[in-house]
């Protein structure tokens, strides 16, 4: 888990760093606002949906608290849908259905409808694109990959300080129909997003030599044909590092969101005005804004990098110490300075807690990894904000909140970095600068150092990885000649059993023959000579004539 996977798709395409990568990323970027914002920027419409339907503000919040279920939820149906598809037409079926969640909910006559609609179709649509987005951005970045995350977590803050205000411009202009029906229209940039996820596709080079090879090989074997990737791959549970991620992250999520929900009331209990109150959010999500991208750049050098899990751990310490000290706010000021460091602490979990799973799983299971672990943080998403919304109607306290909040993130960064340190330390990190499918396992490393393990420095890592790079080219240098070899002394027996099978129609052909007698021309004329048994002379052409 300390490590990082070698970055290679199921067909065997290196990542491209660059490219149409950064079209890639701008999509991720756009569908991760929408992902992570849009449960929040429904939330203007519900004084309106109070007033139209008679229900009050439980009822509306169940939109939201929909909304992410199903976020979360449908993980593994994403997974399944992206390994049978791919990822282009299972993001522009779901840019489809968000859209068409949203139009259907300006008709609405109830509040189920739009729980059915909102909630379950819409975010339907926002998982079918939010899961595959991430999918791509692995693809399509190995060395870049902590900068490529950071870049497109920015998105959520991004789109939460656009949606909201367009949501209260189109509530005051049009209603809450009007604006569910241009939100719906809005939504279909998810399609235009989708169809930017060109798939990776091999060299053609390589695909013909690999043709050549089979075909040349007559007599022998056939390879085996791949199996098919499954679906589903549960195997990833038989990654240690995986089981200690799902649980320490299943752990964040129920702390990770309360202080945002809970801060504006906060502040109101506190005896702040209603848009001193609401500009903390402003400020959380502006320093959230920043703070999702340089957390990548930190996390993509050299020396970081490897050790991405203990950073994550540290972002985690950071926020859980950061709920803990602001639940001893008494004022604005405090809550200002409470939320500046929430928002830092907050982006930095934002940039990492992906990038954290794509070096555990690699390129291959983590379409099938991040289903799993998005289910499983369904389940602390549904009992998180509503047990710590009891906890406060019980106690009337907001300190009680915030402690919760802040003990239950603390707790899972030392599940993480202390059952890493313990079970999985000796895993050896080698950054695939580039190897494409080449690793060094440990038994390697201490048979080359006479059995005893030795830590190795970054230039003499560098040297061994580019001698191990030789050695395989001359490897395969070797095998192209023996397979040459081996092809040129079929083809000399091919040529002798051709002279052999000439040999034997020959000889077949000369028996089939009568034999010719050859017969000299003086006994001839000797034989005509002789007198016959009768005393007369034989005969002859010339006494004929």
């Amino acid at each position: 888990m300390g490590g990082v996977a070698v970055d290679v798709d199921a067909g065997g395409v290196k990542a491209p760093d660059g490219g149409w990568g950064w079209v890639v990323l701008a999509g991720c970027f756009v569908i991760t606002g929408f992902s992570y914002a849009f449960p929040k920027a429904v939330s203007v419409f519900f004084k309106e949906l109070i007033r139209e339907f008679g229900v009050g503000y439980s009822d509306t919040a169940w939109i939201s608290s929909i909304l992410l279920a199903m976020l979360y939820g449908t993980g593994p149906l994403c997974s399944v849908l992206v390994n049978r598809f791919g990822c282009r037409p299972v993001m522009m079926v779901g840019g489809i259905f968000a859209s068409v969640g949203m139009i259907l909910a300006s008709f609405s006559t109830s509040i189920i409808h739009i729980y059915l609609s909102t909630g379950v179709i819409t975010g339907l649509g926002l998982a079918l694109n939010f899961q595959p987005s991430l999918i791509m951005l692995n693809r399509y970045f190995n060395e870049k990959r902590p900068l490529a995350n950071g870049l497109s977590a920015a998105g959520s803050p991004v789109a939460l300080c656009c949606l909201s205000p367009l949501g209260q411009v189109l509530q005051y202009q049009y209603g809450w129909r009007g604006g569910f029906l241009i939100l719906g229209g809005i939504l279909l940039n998810c399609c235009v997003c989708g169809a930017l996820m060109k798939p990776l596709v091999p060299p053609k080079t390589s695909n013909i030599k690999e043709l050549g090879q089979d075909n040349d090989k007559d007599g022998e074997e056939q390879p085996k044909k791949k199996p098919k990737p499954k679906l589903l791959d549960f195997s990833v549970f038989k990654d240690c590092g995986f089981v200690i991620y799902t649980v320490a992250a299943s752990i964040m999520v129920l702390g990770l969101f309360v202080p945002p929900v809970f801060i504006v009331s906060y502040a109101k209990e506190l005896g702040n005005e209603d848009t001193k109150s609401a500009l903390l959010l402003t400020i959380l999500g502006f320093i959230d804004i920043f703070a999702r991208p340089t957390c990548g750049v930190i996390a993509g050098l050299k020396w970081v990098r490897p050790r991405c899990v203990y950073l994550f751990s540290f972002a985690m310490i950071f926020n859980g110490t950061t709920d803990l000290i602001g639940s001893q706010a008494k004022d604005y000021a405090s809550l200002v300075v409470f939320c500046i460091f929430f928002g830092i602490s907050y982006g930095m979990v934002g940039a990492l807690q992906f990038e954290v799973l794509m070096a555990i799983v690699g390129t291959e299971k983590f379409p099938s990894a991040i289903g799993l672990v998005l289910l499983m943080e369904a389940i602390a998403v549904l009992v998180g904000p509503p047990g710590a919304g009891r906890l406060l109607d019980a106690t009337k306290n907001y300190m009680c909140v915030f402690l919760l909040a802040g003990s239950e993130v603390f707790l899972s960064a030392l599940v993480l970095a202390i059952c890493n340190f313990l079970f999985i330390r000796n895993k050896p990190s080698v950054p695939t600068d580039k190897l494409e499918s080449i690793t060094v396992t440990e038994d390697a490393k201490t048979e080359t150092l006479g059995g005893k393990p030795a830590e190795v420095s970054d230039e003499e890592e560098k040297g061994a990885r580019e001698e191990q790079e030789k050695e395989t080219k001359e490897e395969l240098k070797e095998e192209d000649e023996r397979d040459k070899e081996d092809e040129r002394d079929k083809e000399d027996e091919r040529d002798k059993e051709d002279e052999r099978d000439k040999e034997d129609e020959r000889d077949k052909e000369d028996k089939a023959r009568p034999k010719s007698v050859t017969v000299d021309s003086q006994e001839v004329e000797r034989f005509l000579k002789e007198p016959q048994p009768n005393g007369s002379m034989a005969t002859s052409p010339e006494t004929c004539l």
